[in-house]
Order: structure tokens, then C-alpha cells, then sequence
């Protein structure tokens, strides 16, 4: 998976795409690299993330159309507004619905989301930043509902394996990371049969340390990670 902008700025790398229309351009060139969906953070006419309707109805809109076929998540973040029965609010205001949106179990509320996402009919996958995360989603009613458990750290390889070993079986894990760690959860994840996630969102280096020029790039880097695994 592709997560081609979240909350990144201009002033962190010039090629972060906001637009409607920068944004379907990204999603054509990494399902070109190899990507199997994107997960896309809408801005506002300011260039601020938001999940109001309008924004995130062109988003879905414009890269449906421009990429036929591909899966467009959208995100739940309380980074974008801390009030967990507003986004729930603005999931059901949506009218061109994403193919599925990310939801961070630790949120505020975010069982809540969860359930406003379920109701609207568009499918979860669910954010655990921690086995005590990975936990309550095995005691959750919708642990099996979920179309897959996001292993998202912010450390290395063994934080995503310590996740991972609590996520309920029979459920499909995605990891990814941040920073410095993602490549080596990525490599793990590979290694251990599980999907990735990557893009400028999540990173902005490839793995020798050169600033990518694209998400795409950064997909090609990710799918090379795979090269020869079970040869």
C-alpha cells in the first residue's frame, strides 16, 4: 500500500501531493510501481488535512477516475480534529465513500469510528500501535470484521513482532513504520509473509539513505524487498 501525503508539508519535500489532482496522479504512478491500493489524507482549499465532505469526495473522485480498479482509503486521524463523534459524523457525511478508512484503535473514540465506518458499509482496517492494542481488538465484536490490522510502530522490527503476536488469527496483517525504522519493518513484515505500507507519509528516505524523489520511488523500493523471498 501507498500512503502517499498524511500530514506532511511542502516545507519537508517539495513533491507532496495535496491536490485532487495531484493526488490521482500519485496513485496512477505507484499502482504503476507496484502498489495495491493508497491510503490519502484530504486537505482543504488552505492545505490543511480535513475530512469534510467535499474535500474527501474529490479526493476519492478524482482518483477513481484516474486509477479504475484502485483501492482509495481514506483516514480517520484525531489529528485532524481530537473529537471522536465529529469524524464519526463526518464518515457518514461522506457521499463518494473511500473502498476503506484507517482507523487508530488508541484514538479517542475510535471503536466509535469503527462503528460509523461499519454502518456507512465501508470496510476498517484497524491502527494498533501496541499489543495492548492488538488485545482489544481480540476482544472486540468486530475483531473478525476488520479487513486487516495495521502494525504500525515507531521503533523497529521487534515492536511490530511483539504487536503482531497478539493480533487475532485468521486476521491479515499490514506493517508499516516511521522514519528511521521503516525499512527494517518492512524487511521483517516481507520476510514474514505480511503486506507493507510506504510513501511519504510514512518516510521520506529509501533505504541507502538518499531522499526519494517520489512515492513512487519509494513503492519500487518496497516491492524489491520482496525480490527472491521464497525462491
Amino acid at each position: 500500500m501507498a500512503c502517499l501525503n498524511g500530514g506532511r508539508t511542502r516545507s519537508e519535500h517539495g513533491a507532496i501531493p495535496l491536490s485532487p489532482a495531484e493526488l490521482a496522479a500519485d496513485a496512477v504512478a505507484v499502482r504503476r510501481a507496484g502498489a495495491f491500493a493508497v491510503h490519502v489524507h484530504a486537505r482543504d482549499a488552505r492545505g490543511a488535512q480535513t475530512m469534510a465532505a467535499a474535500a474527501c469526495d474529490a479526493v476519492v473522485d478524482a482518483i477513481h477516475a484516474a486509477s479504475r480498479g484502485l483501492p482509495v482509503g481514506l483516514t480517520t486521524s484525531s489529528a485532524i480534529d481530537p473529537d471522536p463523534f465529529a469524524r464519526a459524523a463526518a464518515v457518514r457525511a461522506w457521499r463518494r465513500p473511500p473502498d476503506f478508512v484507517a482507523v487508530t484503535l488508541s484514538d479517542l473514540g475510535g471503536a466509535g469510528i469503527i462503528r460509523a465506518a461499519s454502518h456507512a458499509g465501508i470496510p476498517v482496517e484497524v491502527g494498533l500501535a501496541s499489543p495492548d492494542d492488538a488485545d482489544e481488538l481480540a476482544r472486540s465484536p468486530f475483531a473478525h470484521q476488520v479487513v486487516r490490522a495495521l502494525v504500525e510502530v515507531r521503533g523497529g522490527a521487534d515492536e511490530a513482532r511483539a504487536i503482531s503476536r497478539h493480533v487475532p488469527d485468521g486476521v491479515p496483517q499490514l506493517w508499516h513504520g516511521y522514519g528511521a525504522g521503516t525499512w527494517d519493518v518492512l524487511a521483517a513484515a516481507v520476510a514474514e509473509g505480511h503486506a507493507v505500507r510506504v510513501g511519504f507519509e510514512d518516510v521520506l528516505e529509501l533505504p541507502d539513505g538518499r531522499v526519494a524523489q517520489s512515492n513512487a520511488e519509494l513503492v519500487e523500493a518496497a516491492v524489491g524487498l520482496g525480490a527472491g523471498v521464497g525462491e
